[in-house]
């Protein structure tokens, strides 16, 4: 009989209830023993590792569709590879790693996270040199290379289009404009795919330039005096500082143009799972445990083209925009962005929607 281990890292998103449940039923069809540890990393940073057994009750039905995680994914003292990092113990921290999992007898981890967890795996792949490691990729960033969709997104950008929905009645309201300020750190894709979906009369990312004198002319030319205007937190602004929003906003009240800022900040990472996001969870789920029970290692699942398969934690690591990882010296993180091929930026203009210098 196998046995298997769940964990759930880095920020947590809509969506990873929904995986849990499907992993845990799905490896007890096949007879195998499965473990879910706490608190991500942290859970395997103690002497006695922080775990709890699954039985067929131990995730109702009822909470899959609900965000966050089950497993938790570690609090603000969690010990994890960044913290460890800034202490200096960043090789104690993974020998204590490699002593949890020697003393758990894993035949499979299954990490559920985002890229910089799925980058420190692969970076880190002796750590897991005793067990298969099979990756399921999750973040309302949409940032990971070598996969269609990451579980939590399409979740995130419903959350980000309810709330832009109720904010452009208020808008209407007071005649005034409403930069929403978007997560997904470098990457535009959420910013981009909820402000098409909501109507947004400008969407600014980071892949694409913008000259912000015709973000105002375009906003000003409106048949509107009231609308939205979506940002992502990750856009810069030559001679300007603060966030996104409020630089965008600075601009416009010099113009006079009439408007507030809005920071939904951590309602994307919440809500309940979309039916999207739950199908893509189940579809994963049941991709990577057919990857254990091939004796797969070292690879992620992947929706590619409408199908799930598995591709190796090395195509994934290599096929991204590798970069320093700011937080942990010596590491880094491969990256997906928003691609000037991608459909959306030619609808954006055919819409009439500004969305910065496209090619």
């Amino acid at each position: 009989m196998k046995k298997i281990g769940i964990m759930t890292t880095g920020g947590d998103c809509s969506g990873l209830n929904t995986a849990i449940h499907r992993l845990n039923f799905g490896a007890m069809r096949r007879g195998w023993e499965i473990i879910g540890i706490l608190d991500g990393t942290d859970g395997l940073s103690h002497d006695t590792p922080k775990v709890i057994k699954f039985d067929s009750k131990t995730l109702p039905i009822e909470n899959v569709r609900l965000s966050g995680s089950f497993l938790c994914n570690g609090h603000a003292a969690a010990q994890n590879f960044e913290t460890a990092a800034k202490t200096g113990k960043f090789e104690e921290f993974n020998n204590k790693l490699k002593k949890s999992l020697d003393k758990l007898k894993l035949d499979a981890l299954i990490l559920i996270g985002g890229n910089g967890s799925l980058s420190l795996a692969y970076k880190n792949r002796d750590l897991y040199a005793d067990l298969s490691l099979i990756c399921i990729p999750k973040t309302i960033d949409m940032d990971i290379p070598m996969t269609d969709r990451t579980i939590g997104f399409e979740t995130a950008v419903q959350q980000l289009v309810s709330y832009c929905d109720q904010l452009m009645l208020t808008a209407r309201s007071h005649h005034r404009w409403f930069i929403v300020q978007t997560m997904g750190r470098e990457a535009g894709n959420l910013a981009l795919n909820a402000g098409m979906a909501m109507g947004a009369d400008a969407i600014l990312i980071p892949e694409i330039k913008f000259d912000i004198d015709e973000l105002v002319k375009h906003i000003k030319n409106q048949p509107r005096d009231y609308g939205i205007i979506m940002v992502s937190e990750g856009i810069s602004l030559r001679g300007h500082s603060g966030k996104p929003a409020d630089m965008i906003s600075r601009a416009l009240s010099a113009a006079g143009v009439i408007n507030r800022t809005a920071y939904p900040e951590h309602i994307q990472r919440a809500g309940d799972t979309t039916a999207t996001d739950r199908l893509l969870a189940l579809k994963m789920a049941d991709c990577a445990l057919d990857a254990i029970s091939n004796n797969e290692t070292f690879v992620m699942t992947a929706m590619i083209n409408g199908k799930c398969k598995t591709i190796s934690l090395e195509e994934f690591f290599n096929n991204g925009d590798i970069v320093c990882d700011p937080n942990i010296p010596n590491m880094e993180t491969s990256d997906a962005y928003v691609s000037p091929e991608d459909p959306l930026l030619k609808i954006a203009v055919n819409m009439g929607i500004y969305i910065g210098e496209v090619k």
